[in-house]
């Protein structure tokens, strides 16, 4: 009996992409992991990662991701934070900015550009252990570019059938509409001072604005007018869309992976988990912040450029104005 031939042979398990050896190489990115970027954690679950931007205790974070945590608290290096406060947030990139009570924390340290050549190495945050932080590695994988907004812009309400007003029958959870608290019997009047009285006006008030952006909505409350400030959301963001094949390949992957103005798309190898950590170079600077895990062979980041605007932006706002 004649033996099969092995053609080829399987790659030792310390040199895969998360093997030891592997993992050893990346050492000194790892440390600037362990003390520059953030762990949040919802109780005792961890849930995703923060990018620290100030020696005094300023974080950036996915918004929507930590919106949903009921106990958040953050761990910087070993030491655990309870007391997170959300300063402020912009809607439009889905970034957050928190303050925990610290000093003395080594913000990261900005690359100069994220025009990178695709093939180039990233690193970002693995499973965090009880005390150290892993590394996850892969490569720029595209040229930055915007990923447009799945489904487009909603207001996030369902309108009273048959009614001869834009009433609103119910309004959908997490939506920009409850965030702004319109309620169930409201009446839409105008969208930006412009009146509008039927369906098909109000969708044409809409169309040249993009999720995230915030509109102002006249609104009839019983006897009383008031207007208010809403963020449109994603309509992929309010109702499941059917998964497609290559989602059911997928596995994990970020809730909002659409509507960003620009993003730097790299195959780390992660789950939705990864969004909020610093995407590290192989000097250790940051290129920009995870922001979603879109499938099993992209994730998005924002470029460094414009983190750093948007670091500047939020920071200057008053904590009144989240």
């Amino acid at each position: 009996m004649i033996s099969p031939a092995w053609g080829q042979q399987n790659l030792d398990a310390a040199f895969r992409s998360t093997g030891s050896a592997v993992v050893a190489a990346f050492e000194s990115q790892r440390a600037v992991l362990q003390t520059s970027s953030a762990v949040l954690l919802d109780g005792r679950e961890e849930s995703g990662y923060g990018v620290i931007i100030s020696s005094e205790g300023h974080i950036l974070t996915k918004a929507s991701e930590f919106l949903q945590l009921k106990k958040p608290t953050i761990t910087v290096d070993r030491t655990k934070y309870p007391d997170v406060e959300m300063l402020a947030m912009d809607p439009e990139w889905d970034v957050v900015l928190l303050k925990i009570k610290a000093s003395g924390l080594v913000p990261v340290v900005y690359a100069p550009t994220s025009a990178v050549p695709q093939g180039t190495w990233v690193v970002a945050n693995g499973v965090t252990t009880r005390n150290a932080r892993r590394v996850l590695t892969g490569i720029v994988s595209a040229n930055i570019r915007e990923i447009p907004v799945s489904g487009g812009p909603a207001l996030g309400v369902v309108l009273k059938e048959g009614s001869k007003k834009l009433e609103i029958e119910d309004v959908a959870e997490k939506g920009g509409a409850q965030e702004a608290g319109i309620k169930k019997g409201d009446v839409i009047l105008k969208v930006a001072g412009k009146a509008v009285k039927t369906i098909s006006e109000l969708s044409d008030a809409l169309k040249d604005y993009k999720a995230g952006s915030k509109v102002e909505i006249t609104l009839r409350r019983e006897k009383k007018e008031l207007a208010l400030s809403v963020r449109l959301t994603a309509k992929s963001e309010l109702f499941t869309e059917q998964a497609n094949r290559n989602d059911q390949m997928s596995g994990d992957f970020s809730n909002r992976r659409s509507g960003f103005p620009r993003v730097l798309q790299h195959d780390i190898l992660g789950t939705s988990k990864i969004v909020g950590g610093p995407l590290l170079d192989l000097d250790g600077r940051c290129l920009g912040m995870n922001i979603a895990r879109a499938n099993r062979a992209e994730s998005f980041a924002i470029p460094v450029e414009d983190l750093k605007t948007l670091a500047e932006r939020l920071m200057s706002q008053k904590p009144t104005e989240k």
